[in-house]
């Protein structure tokens, strides 16, 4: 079972992976991407991406393998990673709750 800080740390790369991709106006990034760029297990990468949905952070498109399709930020991602960006260091440090 991967542990509290690896699930945090898997949750905050996804939404850092996202977030990069809007500034690139990419407000899209197919799953296989996602999985490549942060080089999660797919068992990791679901349960990062149900965890952000659920939280409405993101939107994901499933595959019937339950492995993200397509995944996009929300309108709340990006402000709540705007407001990281405006925050700095500090930003980081805040948690997003399990």
């Amino acid at each position: 079972m991967t542990k509290l800080r690896e699930r945090k740390n898997n949750r905050k790369a996804v939404l850092r992976f996202l977030y990069g991709a809007v500034e690139h106006n990419r407000p899209e990034v197919s799953g296989s991407a996602l999985r490549a760029e942060l080089g999660l297990p797919d068992e990791d990468l679901f349960a990062a991406c149900v965890y952000l949905a659920d939280d409405g952070l993101i939107n994901v498109e499933w595959t019937s393998h339950r492995t993200p399709a397509a995944v996009s930020l929300t309108h709340d991602g990006i402000r709540l990673m705007e407001e990281r960006e405006e925050e700095g260091e500090e930003g980081e440090e805040r948690e997003i709750q399990e």
